[in-house]
């Protein structure tokens, strides 16, 4: 027995990876690395798309899968756990150790991630004297069972590198500095607690807390943010790590959509290397979908796209995913240098300097221009190099430029939706439809519970559900001076969205705008004497998931809500808040589950309505040829949810337009990010396709369910896939460009020009000067039919230009 628990010992040693670290970097086996890394949310994708999602970071030169844990999705209930499907944590960690990559599991289990409630259940806010991030004996325990169980489920499959495992950091906590303040004194014990707490759980890897700049040792405080160059590890012991490098943004229902130039973000992670970061990870790398009801916010969309290097369906975000693949590549080249090298810096006057790594072997260089609006000059060591504004050039061996993060050397890619080739008639789908019955509650105001006071949303529904009916009665006598009057109904609601009846008579919606949940409802209605049914339907679109203390942000209708009755003489006011109110949770419609395709429930296809409230709709199709990602157009609906094939793809509100103002035809990548930069999307819907994965679609026919709530007309609805349209590139002399048609072939060349090209990606024109060769003839032969082409762009390859005084380009787009 002894000598079988030697042996054991043995293979233990022999596979565990040893992480530690110092002030300069995260050591791994001994030795400091340079690490990039990349978000991906397993639940924002499906088991089926972990596989090429995870294999794309790793060619485009990622190190580690970072993701975080939701809470909510695997405890939907107290104490019963889901980790089924694509909640299949270990599955995804697995997926992760068979790409050879290493893994960074964000445990929280505070998530914010633009995820419902921040990742918590609500049921945890409904337990007794509950507050959520602070010394709440209730609140910590909750904390500590499910993180105990996290962390014991990662350890019996051996996950962590301690192990043998792909896990070489965890994260407690998150983003609590930022709000850190309203909590006083019971913030920092909390704090201590998290860190005490995590490490005697003895996962034998470091623990890191992002934005946390006193973070208790041995924790690893870490930045988050835009750009972090500047940020300062609390310990000198700690090395500088940026935990979320934001490469775009999240969108809102109402809102635009967000980008962040390629440029910009090549620029920030190459500035915090400079400056001696050596971990570093895009959030997001894949932002996916929230499919079902996982969106926060409130307002947060279906689509989680975020402008990532991969988009949300998966495919190469081009030039994002490429120019940032150069980078990777360059900075892993110097991984020694950087980690081990002695630092220095040359300061060259208007925010240009040079940043210098020396070791025995030899030397690395960045020349950074944080200048917005003029390029820099740099000598250096004889030689003369120009450095674009807003720019940081690198050299490896501190003499030739290996890469420059505002030269982009990698093609864009323009994707386009085709329509679903596997239907005759695929913009016809034949519907049928039955209502929404709601004769017990707009009828009746019969409903599960009843109080004498209005209660928040969340306390009501322990968010089963994104509806709640608040229903009263008020009698009015025959002669009740109220009837004589011009009569209003009065709701301040912080829903948002609100649906209002009486007598079972629709009276109107509204939904919160421009951020503000908070508003008043008001509509004049006739009331009638005897009994009077007051129906609200409230509906949550995500709940609030960041701030301080944001558990208590409210939902629902707070009140107060009034009658009110006017005339040339008098107005009175009828306060209803401490009437009898009676509450029901969801609508029938989603409790008989007409949503599966296995549902026994009638369906009419006659006379099928168009623009009406809340009503049901479906529809067969077959699933698009091919393996391109497909999306469903919902453009002439209102608002509701849909579903193939029985699974939840999400919210969608085609209805709700972005504003017309705010969009830029071009964007300049110079100077400082901020999320209303770079804007597109003005005066069009804030989302108009939603994500239809693969692995939810039949080889036969397949059935589409639609909940409409506001009213809107289906017979737009079709389904598409989403694919590389044309690509193009426009790149500088003594560089090569590859051009891939994502595993199609490229069918022609529409355009191409050496010298010195003016436009954009799909608008290119020839300028004043260029090759005498044909470069379209040259390129035709070099790349049409083929899948990919690499070109050299050189003289020697396209022909000499008879530019002078400027540099010499080739602009070309193919079509695939």
């Amino acid at each position: 027995m002894k000598e079988m628990k030697s042996q054991k010992l043995i293979v233990l040693f022999v596979y565990a990876t040893i992480v530690s670290h110092d002030g300069r970097a995260i050591t791994i086996d001994g030795h400091r690395r340079v690490l990039l890394s990349g978000s991906i949310h397993y639940p924002r994708s499906t088991p089926e798309m972990w596989p090429d999602l995870i294999k794309k970071g790793k060619e485009g030169g990622l190190d580690a899968i970072e993701t975080y844990v939701f809470w909510n999705a695997h405890e939907p209930t107290r104490r019963q756990y889901d980790f089924s499907g694509k909640l299949d944590l270990i599955r995804f960690l697995k997926t992760i150790q068979d790409e050879g990559l290493y893994g960074v599991l964000r445990i929280g289990p505070y998530a914010c991630a633009e995820w419902n409630y921040g990742g918590f259940p609500v049921w945890l806010h409904n337990m007794p004297g509950m507050v959520f991030r602070t010394t709440n004996k209730a609140f910590m325990d909750e904390m500590q069972n499910f993180t105990t169980m996290i962390v014991d489920m990662v350890k019996k499959e051996n996950l962590f590198a301690s192990q043998g495992g792909p896990i070489i950091l965890a994260q407690i906590e998150n983003e609590y500095g930022n709000v850190m303040g309203p909590y006083g004194e019971s913030g920092k014990a909390y704090i201590k607690w998290c860190a005490n707490m995590a490490q005697s759980l003895n996962v034998g890897v470091p623990w890191i807390m992002c934005q946390q700049n006193d973070a208790p040792h041995p924790m690893l405080n870490t930045c988050n943010g835009f750009y972090c160059d500047n940020f300062v590890p609390n310990n000198p012991n700690t090395p500088k790590m940026w935990t979320e490098n934001w490469t775009g943004w999240f969108k809102q229902w109402g809102g635009k959509n967000p980008h962040r130039t390629t440029e910009d973000v090549a620029f920030s992670v190459a500035r915090f290397f400079q400056r001696g970061g050596t971990f570093n990870n895009y959030y997001m790398y894949h932002g996916g979908t929230n499919f079902d009801r996982t969106a926060g916010g409130p307002y947060i969309t279906t689509s989680y796209d975020y402008d990532a290097p991969l988009d949300e369906y998966g495919n190469l975000n081009q030039p994002k995913y490429g120019h940032l693949k150069q980078l990777h590549d360059v900075l892993h080249s110097m991984e020694k240098t950087l980690t081990y090298g002695n630092i220095s810096t040359i300061d060259f006057g208007n925010s240009a300097s040079a940043t210098i790594y020396k070791t025995k072997e030899g030397s690395s260089c960045f020349f950074g221009n944080g200048n917005e609006n003029s390029d820099a000059t740099i000598s250096f060591r004889g030689e003369s190099y120009v450095v674009p504004a807003w720019s940081i050039t690198i050299l490896p061996d501190c003499k030739n430029e290996a890469y420059n993060t505002a030269k982009i050397t990698t093609q864009t890619s323009m994707m386009v939706k085709k329509p679903n080739e596997a239907e005759d008639t695929p913009s016809t789908l034949k519907w049928s439809w039955r209502p929404e019955n709601m004769d017990n509650f707009v009828l009746k105001g019969k409903g599960e519970s009843t109080q004498t006071q209005l209660f928040d949303q969340k306390v009501v529904t322990n968010d089963q559900s994104d509806y709640l009916w608040y229903m009263t009665t008020v009698k009015f006598k025959k002669r009740d001076p109220f009837l004589g009057k011009n009569m209003s109904l009065r709701v301040n609601c912080t829903a948002p969205v609100l649906h209002a009846f009486v007598n079972g008579k629709y009276i109107g919606n509204q939904h919160a705008e421009n951020g503000k949940f908070n508003y008043i409802f008001e509509k004049d209605v006739k009331f009638k004497s005897g009994r009077n049914v007051i129906a609200l339907l409230s509906i949550t679109v995500g709940l609030a998931n960041y701030g301080a203390f944001f558990e208590s942000k409210p939902a629902g209708i707070t009140g107060p809500i009034s009658i009110t009755g006017r005339n040339v003489d008098e107005t009175i006011v009828k306060d209803l808040s401490a009437h009898k109110w009676s509450y029901k949770t969801g609508l029938n419609g989603f409790e008989n589950q007409l949503f599966r395709t296995e549902s026994m429930s009638k369906w009419s296809v006659e006379s099928v309505p168009f623009n009406r409230t809340m009503t049901w709709y479906k529809a067969t199709f077959k699933a698009p040829l091919g393996n391109d990602p497909v999306v469903v157009d919902l453009l002439g609906l209102g608002k509701g949810t849909a579903w193939v094939n029985g699974n939840n793809i999400g919210r969608y509100w085609p209805a709700f337009i972005s504003s017309e103002n705010g969009c830029a035809a071009k964007c300049n990548y110079r100077g400082p990010y901020h999320a209303e930069k770079c804007l597109t999307n003005c005066g069009e819907p804030t989302q108009r396709w939603y994500h239809v994965p693969r692995s939810f679609l039949n080889a036969g026919d397949n059935t589409l369910v639609l909940f409409e709530e506001m009213g809107g007309n289906p017979s737009l609805v079709n389904f598409q896939t989403t694919r590389v349209g044309s690509v193009c590139a426009n790149v500088y002399e003594k560089n090569t460009i590859e051009l891939s048609c994502d595993r199609k072939p490229i069918s022609a060349i529409k355009f191409a020009s050496f010298g010195n090209p003016d436009g954009n990606c799909g608008s290119f024109e020839k300028g004043t000067c260029e090759s005498s060769n044909n470069t379209v003839d040259i390129l035709t032969q070099e790349c049409v039919g083929k899948e990919k082409c690499i070109i050299d762009v050189s003289t020697e390859k396209l022909g000499a230009p008879d530019c002078t005084g400027s540099a010499r380009r080739l602009a070309v787009e193919a079509i695939c």
